[in-house]
């Protein structure tokens, strides 16, 4: 058979030693990569050399050959050859299959080789890594040797083969995303992944499909598995189905139940560790118990012994250069480290003995062990059920005189008189002291300093202290409502912890005595008495919405909200579980036409109403969109402004 085509008839197979062969100029791939030559190194050593290289005689000045051949197309084949030479697989000088090529443009030739090749389509790969398993009984590693890759990403491949074919079949027609069906590999049941894929006609987010096959498993992120740790669940019996693809390769707990019950045993196990404390109860618990309301006492600051302050002066000149050594080097260094660990550690230890709890306190409160976002035990101390809160009742002998014969002014309070003329009547004492109190309210009256301060202590003594009314002469009443029965969860919010900083670093500061707070407010700054005044406040502030508030009490939370300028988008994001799935649909359809465009909310209103909130999730991210219940007046007549225009 003869052939018109040149570069056919010109080419020339020999056999050239390795060592005659020099790397060509015009070879357009310059610099292969150190991973594909290792990893076509190791496909030669498995396989043999699949592709001929392309070479050409090496002519000298005068045009004479030098007995050397320039790899024109190759180049990474002929840099894996040497790499095999000089680990001795093969000779320096082995013979190495060539195609002479004397004729057309050496960089065309090399060009054209590496720019018409098509890439293996993924499918095909991991289908044939399958094949190699379970057909000729190779494993992931020796896969991966052979192939010069790594075992993680054979492994990758071979669970992707193992996914339904009909659904392999739909990624490699282009009706699915590698993403997509990397989603798939979390169960093995094609079934299951059939159904889910058919009735996701939407939504088809990796994320939503994984939600879908593991509805009833628990993520390795759960804090309950991050606090019992998978190692231990797995020793207990429980079972993991592994995500290859997901970036910590944690996977999903299959057994919700033995979680709870390992998570119980170590979280009371933690409890019994207070008991030493000297607590009247602990009590360990998964949730901690916002909703319950309880009472709570807190640590005050004391003076350390000299020694100790002198230590903790020394621990922070010991680390001032280690911090700054830590900085200076460009790895982490791990004995400086270890160092910065230990004396933090010291230093903490010292400055925690600075805050105690009253032995009163110890003697009628507990302490909490519950499991925290992050997956640690959280210890919360000081909590007082309300059996253990004292009474408010007078207990001197003449203040509850003073109640009996203030309550009876008549003739038994004469005929006390008569027997104890040295004493005052009860009446006498009334008719006194209701003129001493309206002289001295309008002396604090002209006193506004002192109203500030009266007012300070009372709220800080319901903030503080137990048995408030026992120890302040002003009638005000504060009550403290908890959210957690509105919101559940909203005590682990970002807002909820500053505000615990806030109240623990007041109580530290606040005396132990509720009988020296007066002296210790007048004592305060105007900014300090101001910024405890604002604290107590706000605690009993209630603007929940519960069906039962007036509508004068709402309308002043919102003034409230405009004069402190409250601006929600800070601190809150509407998200299926904040919002979207819990309204209509046109509510959610309403949020995307504010916050994005009508035509974004048209695209998603023929979705279901679970797949429709989470597309409306995405779309809203960061746009700042607030319900009309979140937020200003400002804001809402602007929006019901543009609404109205459009």
């Amino acid at each position: 058979m003869t052939t018109n085509n040149p570069s056919i008839t010109k080419s020339v197979f020999r056999e050239i030693p390795l060592n005659k062969l020099i790397p060509s100029p015009e070879n357009v791939r310059k610099t292969p990569g150190e991973g594909a030559v290792a990893e076509r190194a190791a496909s030669i050593e498995a396989h043999g050399l699949l592709q001929n290289l392309v070479v050409k005689p090496q002519l000298n000045d005068e045009g004479r050959e030098t007995g050397k051949y320039e790899v024109t197309a190759g180049r990474t084949r002929f840099a894996a050859l040497k790499l095999l030479a000089s680990r001795k697989k093969i000779a320096k000088n082995a013979p190495i299959p060539c195609n002479v090529r004397e004729d057309g443009i050496d960089k065309e030739l090399s060009l054209a080789e590496n720019v018409s090749r098509e890439q293996l389509h993924p499918a095909d790969e991991f289908e044939a890594f399958s094949d190699l398993q379970n057909n000729k009984g190779l494993g992931a590693d020796s896969i991966a040797v052979r192939f010069g890759t790594t075992a993680r990403h054979v492994k990758e491949r071979l669970k992707l083969g193992s996914v339904s074919p009909d659904l392999i079949q739909y990624y490699r027609e282009g009706g699915m995303t590698l993403e997509q069906l990397m989603a798939f590999t979390v169960t093995d049941d094609h079934v299951r992944q059939q159904e889910v894929w058919d009735n996701l006609p939407h939504n088809r987010s990796p994320e939503r499909i994984r939600r879908s096959l593991l509805e009833a498993h628990i993520p390795a992120t759960d804090r309950r598995a991050q606090f019992v740790t998978l190692a231990a669940y797995e020793a207990a019996g429980g079972v993991i189905v592994r995500d290859l693809f997901s970036e910590d390769g944690g996977g999903y707990l299959a057994d919700a139940a033995l979680l709870d019950r390992l998570a119980r045993q170590k979280i009371e196990e933690a409890a019994e560790a207070l008991c030493g404390e000297g607590w009247k109860w602990v009590e360990g618990t998964i949730d901690f118990p916002h909703h319950f309301g309880l009472a709570r006492i807190y640590p005050r600051d004391v003076e350390l012994p000299e020694a100790e302050i002198a230590r903790l002066d020394e621990i922070e000149a010991e680390l001032d250069p280690l911090y700054a050594a830590l900085e200076e080097t460009e790895e982490p260094d791990p004995e400086i480290e270890r160092q910065i660990a230990s004396l933090t550690a010291e230093y903490d230890a010292i400055d925690e003995r600075k805050r105690v709890f009253d032995p009163d306190g110890l003697a009628r409160a507990g302490a909490l062990v519950c499991i925290g976002p992050d997956g640690t035990a959280e210890v919360a101390r000081g909590f007082v059920r309300p059996e253990d809160v004292p009474v408010d009742k007078p207990k001197s002998a003449d203040a509850s005189e003073f109640a009996a014969a203030a309550e009876d002014a008549g003739g038994e309070a004469q005929a006390q008189e008569e027997e104890e003329p040295s004493r005052l009547s009860g009446a006498l004492v009334a008719d006194l002291s209701a003129h001493r109190t309206m002289a001295l309210r309008d002396a604090v009256a002209r006193h506004p300093d002192i109203a500030l301060a009266a007012v300070t202590h009372e709220l800080a003594l319901h903030c503080f202290y137990l048995a408030a009314r026992l120890h302040s002469c002003l009638t005000i009443n504060v009550y403290r409502t908890s959210l957690e029965m509105s919101a559940r969860g909203i005590g682990e919010t970002q807002i909820a912890k500053d505000i615990e900083t806030r109240q623990e670093a007041w109580a530290a500061r606040t005396p132990s005595d509720p009988r020296d707070l007066w002296a210790f407010i007048l004592g305060l700054s105007s900014e300090d008495c101001l910024s405890l005044l604002a604290h107590c406040v706000s605690g009993a502030v209630d603007a929940v919405d519960n069906g039962a508030r007036s509508p004068d009490a709402l309308t002043h939370a919102g003034l409230l909200a405009e004069s402190v300028a409250l601006d929600m988008r800070a601190s809150w994001r509407p998200t299926v579980a904040s919002y979207l799935g819990r309204v209509p649909k046109a509510l959610i359809r309403e949020a995307v036409t504010e916050a994005v465009s009508s035509e974004a909310a048209e695209r998603i209103a023929g979705l279901k109403k679970a797949d429709m909130a989470s597309a409306a999730e995405a779309l809203l991210g960061d746009s700042g969109w607030l319900p009309k219940q979140l937020r200003p007046r400002s804001i809402a007549v602007t929006t019901e402004m543009q609404q109205a225009a459009e």
